[in-house]
């Protein structure tokens, strides 16, 4: 770059310090803002759009349009050169605005004589704040040199617009954080609470985006790298005992942490004006740009390395973040892009809900917050920008929406909502003690799933008869190495103690999909969820399930013992896994362990094809549990993390009901125990049509006992039956809406 402009840059952001630190309101200083930099680019016009809202774009500074037009001109996201802009998150640069796809021509702001156009997001850290646009009579295209200074104003704008420079005097914070804003995500684990955001990497604020002294910036921004380069390198350290795979991992990481040129292109910056933290951010912001177009999932999963290491610099340069933990509000909502299932559990159940930019139904974070009971919402989109340390937040996992600085009306139905739901609870402890006996006399065993020790003293609080699912993935997902079996015996005895003789019903180690052990290596299948997971694992590493029988047999020290294997899709598997269970017990008698005085050995029917399994299956096994969450994606061919397609196809549709009572009857010709376990056993409508179909245990999270046993008390199963069986013959797609109808008038 010529020295000339690299001069002419740092003056242009010198001036805008010395704006910004004036005792100007904003609409001043927005003003004295683009005068500057249309003099410093020699241009006619420059201009300044800010979001008004997430859609709606609005020109609230301007030198050489009509003033008329400030806050008064507005266009939609994508309209408009300057719309198309912000949706792209791209320059624009144009030698014929007027002939350009997609240019509106806006007569009250006197533009048309000017023929020359570029547009330049105004982002940080990938959210598009605004679009900053220089204008000239002349046709020609800027060059790249102009077109970079541009990028370096943009960025400060954005930082000062983060920092509420441009909302009035003294504003601690831009008014975007301070107006309520609802956000709409999908839903992974019902419930409804309030609370104080807790960001669980909060943001790092750059206070000071403007360097006075390049050379200064320069040595803080080495020191730092040189900093962060030691942390990778003690981290690669303290993995040497790990497997090559992370290590590997962590090699990439230390790739990106010496790289040559992401450091020369930040020192470019500094010397160009910016402070350390700003040409952090600015490269940081380019990275997130082009992660989100990047098509190839390694690409992608790489320059998130790169965004972590961002942000690691930063705190190093800030300061920010060290002591996050220490300030954790009474009532904390965690928001976060994503979080694992270690970095999860090390917050406790002081956590209250959870609001996630990212993740999926099946994630860590999803079982976790289920196993807890509190409220988790995914894809909420943008949540981690429009968040705030300190916010008030309302959660509500039924709808899928989290109301971020809530007005006193939103707040008051919300706080209605708690309240009634908090009375249905009240009713349900009455009945806490009481069986689930319809009134036509049919007594359903209502099981809890759980994951956690944690979730085993809300057996007895729930009324749960016992455990119909213990997932024990989460014990080894939360580990840098794999368990030992004296370990995993451990914890699974204090179950069995927990459990205080109610029976317990473990599954083996259900991992693959996406569910992925960090000590394990990755496999990159086109789908995993239909790929090489659960029990295909488990048979074939051996050494692994055999371990974790081994610590089952121990653990139950003589006690009855119920074991499962998840994801049996033919009978020739459940037979080696079988296989497997009396290798253990034989090894166990050998060496003169105690051996359960029961052992019922089940499988998980989460494929369609063991449904048509041959009868000397259902003869051989102990149980069959429904997986009900995999085998509704496998029967409607529809991916549950796909918001999509998950919620196009019912539960209650006519043609799973029917698949359902093909197992029923199957179970009941060769006295085989059958249960349903899954989300959709805890919805007290589908549990009493799966009650009505002849399942006679379910097995949900804690909180659902209470309201399908408050439901299933009320009403007659053979009545169920006659109102469904009408649907199906009537030709309904669902019999949803025949059995809600009826129960209007039935409790």
């Amino acid at each position: 770059m010529p020295q000339r402009l690299e001069t002419e840059s740092r003056k242009l952001l010198g001036r805008l310090r010395e704006a910004l630190a004036a005792d100007n309101e904003g609409q001043a200083r927005l003003d004295e803002v683009v005068g500057l930099i249309a003099d410093s680019m020699g241009t006619e016009v420059c201009s300044i759009y800010l979001f008004r809202d997430a859609d709606t774009l609005e020109l609230c500074a301007t030198m050489g349009l009509q003033p008329e037009a400030v806050h008064q001109t507005r266009m939609r996201l994508g309209e408009g050169l300057v719309g198309r802009t912000a949706k792209s998150r791209t320059v624009i640069n144009t030698a014929d605005a007027p002939s350009s796809k997609g240019f509106r021509y806006m007569p009250e702001t006197g533009e048309e004589r000017f023929s020359s156009f570029c547009g330049v997001p105004i982002q940080r850290l990938g959210d598009v704040l605004g679009v900053l646009v220089v204008q000239s009579k002349d046709a020609r295209e800027y060059t790249p040199d102009e077109i970079y200074a541009l990028e370096i104003v943009a960025m400060v704008i954005a930082e000062m617009t983060e920092l509420g420079a441009f909302v009035g005097e003294g504003a601690a914070l831009s008014a975007r954080h301070q107006k309520p804003v609802m956000l709409r995500g999908s839903v992974a684990q019902e419930g409804a609470t309030e609370g104080i955001v807790y960001l669980h990497e909060p943001r790092v604020v750059v206070t000071n985006p403007i360097s006075e002294d390049p050379e200064r910036e320069t040595t803080r921004l080495r020191e730092a790298i040189n900093n962060l380069r030691a942390g990778v390198d003690d981290m690669l350290l303290s993995a040497n005992s790990v497997d090559a795979d992370q290590v590997q991992v962590l090699e990439t990481y230390r790739m990106f942490a010496n790289s040559s040129s992401w450091l020369r292109r930040m020192e470019e910056d500094v010397q160009n004006g910016l402070s350390a933290e700003a040409a952090v951010e600015k490269e940081q912001s380019l990275a997130r740009a082009r992660m989100s177009k990047a098509a190839d999932p390694y690409l992608r999963e790489r320059l998130h390395d790169l965004d972590d290491l961002s942000n690691r610099l930063l705190r190093i340069l800030t300061g920010q973040g060290a002591e996050a933990r220490a300030d954790m509000p009474e009532n904390p909502i965690l928001v976060a892009r994503n979080i694992g299932p270690g970095e999860l559990l090390e917050y406790g159940k002081k956590i209250k809900g959870i609001v996630l930019e990212e993740g999926s139904v099946g994630s860590h974070a999803a079982i976790v917050a289920r196993a807890w009971a509190i409220p988790l919402i995914i894809n909420a989109k943008g949540v981690t920008s429009e968040a705030l340390n300190g916010d008030r937040i309302l959660v509500d996992g039924e709808q899928g929406i989290a109301h971020l600085r809530p007005d006193e009306t939103v707040q008051a139905a919300f706080r209605d909502k708690i309240d009634m739901q908090t009375r249905a609870q009240e009713r349900y402890a009455s009945i806490r003690d009481l069986p689930a006996q319809a009134k036509c006399g049919t007594v359903i065993s209502l099981q809890m799933n759980a994951g956690l020790i944690a979730d085993l003293p809300s057996l007895a609080g729930s009324g749960a008869e016992g455990v119909g699912l213990f997932r024990t993935e989460l014990q080894f997902l939360v580990r840098s190495q794999m368990p030992r079996r004296a370990e995993l015996s451990a914890l699974y005895s204090r179950v069995f103690k927990a459990a205080d003789g109610k029976r317990v019903a473990f599954r083996t180690l259900d991992i693959g999909s996406d569910k992925v052990l960090p000590y394990m290596k990755p496999n990159d299948e086109p789908n995993p969820a239909m790929g090489w997971r659960a029990i295909r694992v488990g048979l074939d590493k051996p050494g692994v399930l055999r371990m974790q029988l081994q610590a089952f047999l121990r653990a139950a020290n003589g006690r009855p013992l119920a074991v499962m294997f998840p994801f049996v899709a033919q009978i020739s598997e459940f037979r080696a896994a079988r296989t497997e269970m009396d290798k253990a017990i034989e090894r166990e008698i050998k060496l003169g362990h105690p051996i359960p005085e029961k052992i019922e050995v089940g499988a998980m029917l989460e494929t369609p094809s063991l449904a048509f399994a041959p009868d000397i299956f259902f003869e051989e096994v102990d149980f069959v549990s429904i997986g009900g969450n995999d085998l509704k994606q496998f029967f409607f061919a529809a991916d549950r993390e796909n918001e999509r397609v998950r919620k196009r196809y019912d539960t209650l549709d006519v043609s799973f009901l029917a698949f359902l009572g093909q197992v029923v009857k199957r179970c009941a010709d060769s006295n085989t125990p059958l249960s349903f376990c899954g989300e959709d056993a805890g919805r007290p409508v589908e549990a009493l049509c799966f009650a009505a179909l002849g399942f006679r245990t379910l097995s949900m999270r804690p909180a659902s006992v209470g309201p399908v046993k408050h439901l299933l008390r009320r009403v007659n199963l053979d009545e169920v039956k006659a109102v469904m069986d009408e649907a199906i013959a009537r030709g309904d797609q669902s019999v949803r809406r025949a059995v809600s109808d009826w129960l209007v008038y039935q409790v």
